[in-house]
C-alpha cells in the first residue's frame, strides 16, 4: 500500500507525531514524550535502548534534566510509507539544537525513524530510532 492509498488526513495524522514529540521535547515533557509510544514500545538512540512507556519515560525524565536540558529538537520528513491501514513508516531528518543556537550542529545531526501504529484510532510509535546523519561509522578495528 502506499501513500497515494491512504486518505490524506491519515498521512497527516501520522506526521504529527513528529510535530507532537518536538512540542513534548519543547516544554521538557518526559510523559507526553512517552505517550507518544505505545506501551510496549521502543526506543532507539545511539548508546541508548529503552523498552517499554514508562523505560522511556524515566529516560527522558533524567534526560531533559541532564544532558538535554535547553535543548530544542527539530525535524521535517524525507518520506512516508504505509504498509497497511494502520502501520506506516515515516523518515525524517533533523537534530538536537543546543542552548544558544539557532539551528543543529553538523555532530547533533540525525535521520530517524517512526514505525506507527495506529491504537484505538490514534496513531502511536512502536519504535523509534535515529541515528547520526553526518558521522561516519567508526572503521573496523579502530
Amino acid at each position: 500500500m502506499t501513500t497515494t492509498e491512504v486518505s490524506a488526513a491519515q498521512q497527516a495524522a501520522v506526521a504529527a507525531i513528529a510535530q507532537r514529540m518536538i512540542a513534548a521535547w519543547a516544554h521538557h515533557d518526559a510523559d507526553g514524550f512517552a505517550n507518544l509510544f505505545i506501551e510496549d514500545g521502543t526506543l532507539i538512540l545511539p548508546g541508548v535502548l529503552r523498552q517499554g512507556r514508562e523505560d522511556i519515560r524515566a529516560y527522558f525524565k533524567d534526560a531533559f534534566d541532564g544532558q538535554y536540558k535547553g535543548t530544542q529538537v527539530t525535524g521535517k520528513p524525507i518520506s512516508l510509507r504505509f504498509y497497511g491501514p494502520d502501520v506506516a513508516l515515516l523518515l525524517s531528518q533533523g537534530g538536537v539544537i543546543a542552548p544558544g543556537e539557532t539551528e543543529v550542529a553538523d555532530p547533533q545531526a540525525i535521520r530517524a525513524s517512526w514505525f506507527a501504529v495506529r491504537v484505538d484510532g490514534q496513531w502511536l510509535l512502536a519504535a523509534y530510532q535515529n541515528s547520526p546523519a553526518k558521522v561516519g561509522l567508526p572503521a573496523p578495528g579502530a
